[in-house]
């Protein structure tokens, strides 16, 4: 066969290989110097991380969209949904929060994602809610056939929080912010809607307090604000709960509508600020499906659940059909 010919070639190409490898290395070392200008921030241990995620020209987003005013509820869902996808990132995250453009997620003090390297933690936490808007997208405005323009985008920040008061102070803030911006908006845009410019509409209530605000939409639109829808009030939080799904108990992260700023949320939800307290075993910490089902994000994991157990019950019986032959 010409033996004496091939391994010469052989030893050749061999000897080549490892020449260009010691040049490659060689470069490799020449240039690696570089890695010396990079920074880790890393965030303290034994603290609350919160990565707060906010919607970059969301005024001209909305615009565009002609997302309803003061609150559209396919939007807001849409946050959710995203939120959810976050949420199903990291079992790090204790608690998520979101209201109009912006939604923040609470990791555990103990948390150790990515070494708790914040660039890491932020920028990809950033593109997965991004991308997961994205993604469901259409699955939200389906029925509105509506066609998304261009992307959106969010920026985020990390803050850290040393003591359980701390954090719940930093969620009481924001829902708070919900409250008093969520009723300007819902009186501003009664007035607009009643004639007003926008312009009119701002000087008439400049200077009001929520009391006024109250009796603007009472007095002049017969709305009473306390029977505003709950997620429009006081935003939405996410948290993992075991659910009754037929006969079985699943975990799902599960929307909550209520007031986060008082004592009896911590004290129905004590996983938030410990994670030990958290049990399928007590009966009384089971959520029933059908005080949940018609929420689009319970949907959606009933749905993947549902593939998914397709899939396996596909799965063994190819697998009992070739056993049986």
């Amino acid at each position: 066969i010409g033996f004496s010919r091939i391994f010469p070639r052989a030893r050749a190409a061999s000897a080549t290989k490892r020449a260009f490898h010691r040049v490659a290395t060689m470069a490799l070392s020449r240039f690696e110097y570089v890695k010396q200008f990079e920074q880790e921030d890393k965030l303290l241990p034994n603290s609350w991380i919160v990565v707060r995620i906010d919607g970059k020209g969301f005024h001209r987003f909305c615009e565009v969209h002609e997302f309803a005013k003061p609150n559209d509820p396919d939007a807001l869902q849409l946050m959710n949904m995203a939120g959810m996808s976050v949420m199903q990132e990291f079992n790090e995250i204790a608690i998520g929060y979101g209201q109009s453009d912006e939604y923040s997620f609470v990791f555990r003090r103990e948390a150790n994602v990515y070494q708790r390297r914040r660039d890491k933690l932020v920028s990809y936490v950033a593109s997965l809610f991004t991308s997961a808007y994205m993604f469901h997208w259409t699955r939200i405005f389906e029925r509105r056939s509506l066609t998304i323009r261009y992307p959106p985008s969010f920026d985020a920040r990390a803050v850290l929080y040393p003591t359980d008061e701390n954090l719940r102070d930093y969620l009481s803030w924001r829902q708070a912010d919900v409250h008093v911006n969520n009723l300007y908006n819902t009186t501003f845009w009664n007035l607009v809607a009643s004639g007003l410019s926008n312009s009119e509409a701002e000087r008439e209530l400049q200077g009001t307090l929520a009391s006024d605000k109250n009796e603007i939409l009472f007095s002049k639109f017969g709305i009473n604000y306390n029977n505003e829808p709950i997620m429009y009030r006081k935003g939405t939080i996410l948290l993992r709960k075991p659910v009754r799904v037929k006969d079985r108990v699943q975990k799902l992260i599960v929307p909550i509508f209520e007031d986060l700023i008082s004592d009896p949320f911590w004290e129905r939800h004590p996983e938030v600020l410990d994670r030990k307290l958290t049990t399928t075993k007590n009966p009384d910490a089971v959520l029933e499906l059908s005080e949940l089902e018609a929420q689009p994000i319970v949907s959606y994991q009933l749905e993947v659940l549902q593939r998914k157990k397709a899939g396996m019950a596909a799965t063994r019986g190819t697998q009992s059909s070739l056993s049986s032959k």
